[in-house]
């Protein structure tokens, strides 16, 4: 959904790398556990990564790891205060 909503703000093509990134990531999630170091690396990725599209509020930003008895999801939560235009 999100990768659809950038695409047709940015006309990009979906990207083949960063969708097997993601699965990888899930992938050794599952399988190891994250320390805050990790975390603090990753959310600073992130936040690189949707800067170039979107102005962000980087002070109401959160990143969580939640756990259930079966899965575990990563939720990033962070108010976009307006899309980014790139000229052409």
């Amino acid at each position: 959904m999100l990768s659809g909503l950038l695409r047709r703000f940015t006309g990009q093509k979906p990207s083949k790398d960063t969708a097997k990134k993601r699965l990888q990531f899930s992938l050794i999630y599952d399988k190891l556990e994250l320390n805050d170091t990790t975390l603090t690396d990753l959310q600073k990725d992130i936040v690189a990564v949707i800067s170039n599209y979107f102005e962000i509020d980087k002070d109401s930003l959160e990143l969580k790891v939640k756990r259930d008895d079966n899965v575990s999801a990563l939720v990033f939560n962070t108010p976009i205060l307006h899309v980014k235009r790139k000229r052409a």
